[in-house]
């Protein structure tokens, strides 16, 4: 009798815990709480695009809430040490977890491919650049404007 009360208290434990991971962060975002930093990346800006309320047609209201749930997820789950209390909370243990080890000839290969955890912390795009080029452009063009003005005018070049 005590054994299958022990066995049906486990199972009880089992399911409260694939609830919890059914309503967790990590099924906001369509992943398992194994996730490296670049899956949660990834799903994350996947399904912003999806879910931004200027880009989807899902109702306003919908797509402001799903946005906001997805934010909250991405928010603890990209950082280390809340994501490692978040997993505690809902039961998750990492140490069961064995990782593959690194080849050191491909160790630059994993680093580029490293997620960016934090906006300061990430390359340009090709749009941040291009406004880079384009202040540089306008900046040369106005310092050259004003010595050909100076020139013409007679004035000298470096007083």
């Amino acid at each position: 009798m005590t054994q299958e009360r022990a066995s049906a208290q486990t199972r009880v434990r089992e399911l409260s815990a694939q609830t919890q991971l059914l309503n967790s962060y990590y099924a906001i975002l369509g992943l398992h709480p194994s996730a490296s930093p670049l899956e949660i990346r990834r799903a994350y800006r996947d399904l912003s695009k999806r879910f931004h309320p200027d880009t989807t047609l899902l109702a306003p209201e919908l797509a402001t809430t799903e946005f906001q749930r997805l934010n909250e997820a991405y928010g603890i789950l990209s950082h280390p040490e809340q994501r490692a209390l978040y997993d505690l909370k809902i039961g998750y243990s990492r140490y069961n977890v064995i990782q593959a080890p690194i080849d050191p000839r491909q160790a630059d290969a994993q680093l580029s491919k490293s997620a960016y955890l934090d906006a300061a912390d990430r390359p340009l795009s090709a749009g941040e650049i291009f406004a880079l080029v384009l202040v540089g452009l306008t900046l040369l063009g106005c310092l050259s404007l004003a010595l050909l003005i100076a020139w013409l005018r007679g004035e000298p070049l470096l007083a």
